[in-house]
């Protein structure tokens, strides 16, 4: 059989498999499997169906997924997140928008500790969408704005979504962790703008709240002490050359237990909830790279890779038009795929194009992961979307993402910055050797 026409039927397939709610893990394996099936025959496809889920698996690498996730979830039930948030409101509550500007700015705070967006996105819904509604806030754009803060948390290190950029790409992980940081600060500051614009056009939505004295303002700050001990202890070590990437999140899962246990907030409950959560977040996680890996061995026997790679190269259009027209296509995918599948099926097809046009790795690593970020809030999946309304069931999905849409516009206008000016990525990163 043609091996054009096989891999063209195994995408069809597994878009088939995810539009009838299979998982997007098991849909890239079967479809994957089964393409293989029929190029190489049944007995190697089972042989491949046994081997590459233990070598995943097993991967000494990918044990930093599980461990980061672990030290978002132990973080979160230790309260810092409710703590971050009430320091924020502390300050800012008083202002017009001020306890959308806390929330904004508890989830950048809570990234820097948790690498998941789906989990930042589900903490601060918990802890910040009640209050916003409490103090009379629009909750559809309340909701919105957290969609949109959870996505920091893969673009503020530490992110399992550059780490797999780099493993996948055998780029230096600390370097794109250093990448991350402005970028990160970048999109804290556009969505402090949208909600200082929306406040003032829509001051109604937006009620201020009780101005707090500078007492209590300091008093909120001195919970944070855990935050920022994990923050530096975690990524200094990993820049001081005390830890390695890996290393780094095993300590982080260890410190963030030890920390809590020592505050009294991490009781055998709240331990075992944490435990029970990480497991389901890393083996749904670990499911999808399983996925990706049979589908790519799929797509390598087929040489749709190579002939893509090729494709890619030869367009007419110079590479800031090859960029381009990859960024249009991970809007399009962000649409109907999870961020995860998303890295783990393109990047082996537009990294080497990417790389060959010129384009720096670490620089076109924080390009991909803002890409993806889109695919967290916009319509009709929006994963980060998902999740809070499934929260928060009385607030409408359609209103979460009208919500969204005045971050999707300022993410719009920070990826083209990013593109135009990638010293605003790589200046961090060259002072690490």
């Amino acid at each position: 059989m043609d091996r054009d026409l096989v891999a063209l039927l195994g995408f069809v397939g597994m878009f088939a498999l995810m539009a009838v709610r299979v998982p997007i893990g098991i849909a890239m394996g079967i479809a994957g499997v089964g393409g293989f099936a029929l190029l190489s025959g049944t007995t190697p496809a089972l042989n491949l169906l046994a081997n590459v889920p233990l070598s995943v698996l097993t991967d000494y690498n990918l044990i930093v997924i599980p461990m980061f996730i672990l030290m978002g979830a132990f973080a979160s039930h230790s309260g810092m997140s409710t703590e971050l948030f009430k320091a924020g409101r502390a300050w800012l509550g008083h202002r017009r928008g001020g306890l959308a500007l806390a929330s904004i700015a508890a989830c950048g705070g809570f990234s820097a500790i948790n690498g998941s967006s789906v989990a930042t996105a589900a903490t601060m819904t918990q802890v910040a969408l009640p209050e916003m509604r409490r103090a009379g806030y629009h909750p559809g754009f309340s909701a919105g704005l957290i969609a949109a803060g959870g996505t920091l948390g893969i673009m503020i290190p530490p992110s399992v979504i550059m780490v797999l950029y780099g493993i996948m790409t055998e780029t230096d992980i600390t370097k794109l962790f250093a990448a991350g940081i402005i970028p990160g600060f970048m999109a804290i500051g556009f969505y402090s703008v949208v909600v200082a614009i929306v406040a003032r056009l829509r001051p109604d939505t937006m009620p201020r709240g009780e101005r707090l004295g500078w007492g209590e303002r300091f008093a909120s700050l001195r919970p944070l002490w855990a935050v920022v001990v994990l923050f530096v202890f975690v990524l200094g070590g990993i820049y001081g050359g005390i830890f390695t990437v890996q290393e780094a999140a095993g300590v982080g899962a260890i410190g963030t237990l030890a920390i809590g246990m020592l505050r009294r907030r991490l009781g055998w409950k709240q331990i075992k909830a944490a435990l029970i959560g990480a497991l389901r977040v890393s083996s749904a996680i670990m499911m999808i790279v399983v996925g990706a890996y049979l589908f790519g061995y799929f797509l390598t026997i087929t040489q749709f890779t190579q002939n893509a790679v090729e494709f890619l190269v030869h367009l007419p259009v110079g590479p800031y038009g090859v960029l381009a027209l990859i960024m249009v296509g991970y809007l399009i995918l962000g649409a109907v795929m999870d961020e995860l599948a998303m890295i783990l099926l393109t990047v082996p097809i537009v990294f080497p194009a990417m790389m060959q046009l010129g384009f720096d790795p670490v620089w076109f690593g924080v390009i991909v992961v803002m890409a993806v970020t889109f695919g967290m809030i916009c319509p009709p999946v929006g994963m980060n979307v998902f999740v809070i309304n499934s929260i928060a069931r009385d607030v409408p999905l359609g209103a979460i993402y009208k919500g969204t849409m005045p971050f999707i516009a300022v993410d719009v206008v920070r990826l083209l910055i990013l593109c135009a000016f990638p010293a605003l990525s790589l200046w961090l990163p060259g002072f690490i050797e």
